[in-house]
């Protein structure tokens, strides 16, 4: 028979973090996961962004090593592409259990990460660079691990980072339990998990019924100042403002202070001090607006973001989606805008048909937005 919510095959204390979080149900990534995990088999699943991928695994995993006598030696790795995503792997799991973790990142000193891994973390998670060189120093013992999780695999296969991802997988016992997960499996994180049983889940149409796409036209030289119109306009409780171009989020940024439009950037070579500060005032609210670049904004899960704001389009489909996952998350509803010009309206029409979703036109007239004015007929 088959077991409708597999929470309740967790140890009581997993089940007693969950109901303190306020969680009970299941969401349909996790009941399709956690049994496949908690088995011991291998598995790469595809789930829409916001599903509650990160507890689908982390629950089944570490529900296997808590009971265990051995608290001295690491049993869990979990590797992801970006500091942000690796800090809420991290939150997720001290949020169910008291199991020492460790954050290991490339932007961080390696001394105080030695230094770190001398308290004996049974999970340890981080990026697979610094994973990789910890291990070679034999500062991370393998010996003991259990399972290894790829979190966003199809970034972690990309021709930037498969070298990594493949180095780290070849450093494991031959035994492991290998778990990787993704908003979208193309056809290269399939063959780097080939031969692994695969589950893509149904799509939840988040992108369709909980997303309202605008569009707003503004020549490239106008795009900033329709970005300050629109904020003062609509007022966003909490708005993502993407650009691909890395080089344009601090003049975004900077033009819009200037303006005393209250932002903050974030970029892909900060510090992780500074990333850090500027991630807790967005995350808390004492920042609204946060401008960044996608490659410094893959994975981020920040609760109550209400608008997407995209200065323009970008070249892969994949990474439109994942700007629009980043709101409508947890059962909520958001709005995506684009600021585009005439030749990214076009492909936002052709993004229109091939995703199913309604683009709506609007523009900014006397500090409202409204639909656009028809012309009168003669």
């Amino acid at each position: 028979m088959e077991q409708t919510n597999p929470f309740l095959q967790l140890s009581p204390s997993l089940q007693g973090r969950l109901r303190e979080l306020g969680i009970s149900e299941p969401t349909a990534v996790q009941k399709a996961v956690i049994p496949v995990i908690s088995e011991g088999r291998n598995i790469i699943f595809q789930s829409d962004t916001g599903t509650g991928k990160t507890f689908a695994y982390l629950l089944p995993l570490i529900n296997r090593i808590e009971g265990g006598s051995d608290r001295t030696s690491v049993k869990i790795i979990i590797t992801a592409p970006t500091f942000e995503l690796a800090s809420q792997i991290n939150s997720a799991a001290k949020s169910v259990t008291d199991l020492k973790t460790a954050l290991i990142i490339g932007s961080a000193p390696v001394k105080r990460q030695i230094e770190m891994l001398k308290e004996k973390p049974e999970i340890i998670i981080g990026t697979a660079a610094r994973l990789c060189e910890l291990i070679r120093l034999k500062k991370i013992r393998t010996a003991s691990v259990k399972a290894i999780v790829f979190d966003e695999a199809d970034r972690l296969v990309k021709k930037e980072s498969v070298e990594d991802s493949n180095t780290l997988l070849s450093l494991m016992p031959p035994d492991v339990q290998i778990t990787g997960c993704s908003a979208t499996l193309d056809k290269k994180t399939r063959l780097f998990f080939a031969g692994i049983e695969a589950a893509v889940l149904p799509t939840e149409n988040i992108l369709t019924d909980s997303i309202n796409h605008w569009a707003i036209f503004a020549e490239g030289r106008d795009k900033i100042e329709t970005l300050r119109k629109f904020i003062l306009a609509e007022k966003p409780q909490k708005a993502l403002v993407f650009t691909s171009r890395a080089d344009q989020v601090e003049n975004i940024h900077s033009k819009l202070s200037y303006r005393n439009i209250e932002c903050a950037a974030l970029h892909a070579k900060s510090d992780k001090q500074a990333r850090k500060s500027v991630m807790d005032r967005f995350r808390s609210g004492k920042t609204r607006i946060l401008v960044t670049s996608d490659l410094s904004s893959r994975g981020l899960d920040i609760p109550g973001i209400s608008h997407i704001i995209q200065m323009d389009l970008p070249d892969d489909q994949d990474f439109f989606i994942h700007r629009c996952g980043r709101t409508a998350r947890a059962g909520a509803t958001g709005i995506n805008i684009v600021i585009g010009d005439e030749f990214e309206m076009r492909r936002y029409a052709a993004l229109e048909k091939k995703l199913g979703i309604k683009v709506y036109p609007k523009e900014i007239h006397g500090g409202k937005i409204m639909a656009p004015q028809l012309p009168e007929q003669e």
